[in-house]
């Protein structure tokens, strides 16, 4: 089976920060990948943007190194010769005048082109932008921008951020970028969902005990110091990818697909979520920061040695968070993330209620609930966890077995990076798998009373071994309810 390929109208992207990590490790791969498949159509151009001096030549250079790193399989030399001819590059720099001018020249004046400017760059660069992009006469009514997070590091900056986009853009044309919604996996719990009738009778309370969505990664802070050391797991990971695929799992059923029917119901979820302040903070949050251990490649150094001071920023949190509403009343939602873990692995469990009455007797003993795993990384799939009789004669033996479908192997398909499926819905206008400005203030609003509680009690960041699953109290958040964190 194989996927159907619908090319997008011609496009100019221009990619702010068009020599760094993100453009060399995703975006360059992401848009090669797109033109190999026959997505994108003559005459699309790519633009490099940053400070640093290069010609044409260089830049088309630098994609091509990026590409044989970066790229999984095999390069088609027809292909990569086809992208590297629509590759440009322009010295510019966003707080001065400098290379305006000749971006302004390079872009040209076709105001029917679709234009998308991806910043990739910090924050802090994202008002500079936008102004010079206007005063440049750079925004037509077919232009879009991307943004990265954070979108803020708490409501107050996000708020900010979003009133200095909003001077310049319109809501439609701002595409506040989350790669987990990407992910084939996500897509596929709307269609778990929605597009069957399996299981959406059983979303709610009366069938479902708990869900747990968990993104570990093995790694730690891999050149991010700087950063990392401002924000902290709660706000790097949780604000955003974990509370993004909370309102995925707990929304209601949408009118239909279109962007804003699906971001209102996300944003009702938002809404919903219970606080958590000082008075609950400690009982239902945990922070902790990884320790000397080891890992595959062998022993590792702790945080604080990485970052040479101490620190009391956490790398792991773990939240027991609750939906005031009718689905979803007194069901948990345990989240949990962190570096420096056993494995790395992004995952949501949907625990059923265990069946009310036993008829197998002492082959009964040990029965567990069904369970529905959503794989998003590694080895994208879907497993419903259900319980069968052992074959074979001896009487009635009971086992728990998944039913699994691995995405790589049901399809026989690449499977895309999340990127590719979102660059391209950002040239088609089509916002569904991007944060709206009321969401992302949403979500801080329910973060910030935890980052103030966390300050004002003083709330240590516990100590965990590399290698493990993060602090022991992780393990007590769950337990103290009769339940465990599920471990592939």
């Amino acid at each position: 089976m194989s996927s159907q390929i619908i090319p997008v109208d011609p496009f100019d992207c221009i990619v702010f920060g068009g020599t760094g990590d993100l453009a060399e490790r995703k975006l360059l791969p992401a848009l090669y990948h797109r033109q190999k498949d026959g997505q994108m159509t003559e005459p699309t151009r790519i633009i490099g943007a940053s400070r640093s001096e290069m010609t044409k030549a260089e830049y088309q250079d630098f994609a091509l190194a990026a590409l044989k790193e970066h790229v999984k399989e095999e390069l088609d030399d027809e292909q990569v010769k086809l992208f590297l001819s629509k590759l440009d590059y322009v010295s510019v720099d966003a707080k001065s005048d400098r290379g305006w001018d000749v971006l302004r020249d390079t872009i040209g004046n076709a105001d029917t082109k679709k234009r998308a400017y991806y910043l990739a760059v910090g924050p802090s660069l994202f008002g500079d932008i936008a102004s010079r992009l206007r005063d440049n006469g750079l925004i037509t009514d077919e232009t879009r921008i991307i943004v990265e997070k954070p979108i803020g590091r708490d409501l107050e900056s996000a708020m900010e951020l979003n009133d200095t986009l909003g001077q310049v853009f319109k809501e439609y044309q701002i595409f506040r970028i989350d790669h987990y919604l990407g992910k084939e996996t996500v897509q596929n719990l709307m269609a778990l969902r929605f597009a069957n009738a399996l299981y959406e009778p059983l979303w709610n309370s009366a069938h479902i005990d708990h869900v747990q969505i968990t993104v570990a990664e093995s790694v730690g802070l891999e050149g991010r110091v700087d950063y990392y050391d401002r924000a902290g797991a709660l706000r790097d990971m949780v604000q955003n990818h974990l509370l993004q695929l909370l309102c995925l799992v707990a929304m209601e059923p949408p009118a239909s697909m279109d962007a804003n029917a699906v971001r209102d119901e996300k944003l009702k979820v938002l809404r919903s979520l219970t606080p958590i302040e000082e008075a609950n903070a400690s009982k239902l949050t945990v922070r902790g920061q990884y320790g000397p251990g080891a890992s595959s490649g062998g022993p590792v150094d702790g945080y604080v040695e990485e970052l040479g001071a101490a620190s009391n920023t956490e790398t792991f949190v773990a939240i027991k968070a609750e939906i005031g509403n009718w689905r979803w009343a007194g069901v948990p939602f345990y989240l949990r993330t962190g570096k420096r873990l056993s494995t790395r692995v992004s995952e949501i469990v949907i625990a059923f209620k265990e069946v009310p009455h036993s008829i197998f007797g002492e082959a009964g003993t040990g029965m567990q609930s069904n369970n529905l795993v959503i794989r998003l990384q590694p080895d994208e799939g879907v497993k419903q966890w259900i319980m069968i009789k052992d074959p074979g004669p001896g009487g009635m033996r009971l086992r728990h077995v998944p039913l699994d479908m691995s995405f790589a192997e049901s399809f026989n398909v690449r499977n895309p990076d999340a990127y590719e499926r979102l660059i391209m819905d950002v040239i088609r206008g089509n916002q569904t798998l991007f944060m709206r400005r009321d969401e992302v203030e949403a979500a801080w609003n329910w973060i910030d009373p935890i980052l103030k509680s966390w300050e004002s009690t003083e709330q240590p960041a516990q100590k965990y071994t590399s290698g493990t699953w993060g602090p022991s109290s992780s393990i007590a958040l769950i337990e103290r309810d009769g339940r465990t964190w599920h471990e592939s």
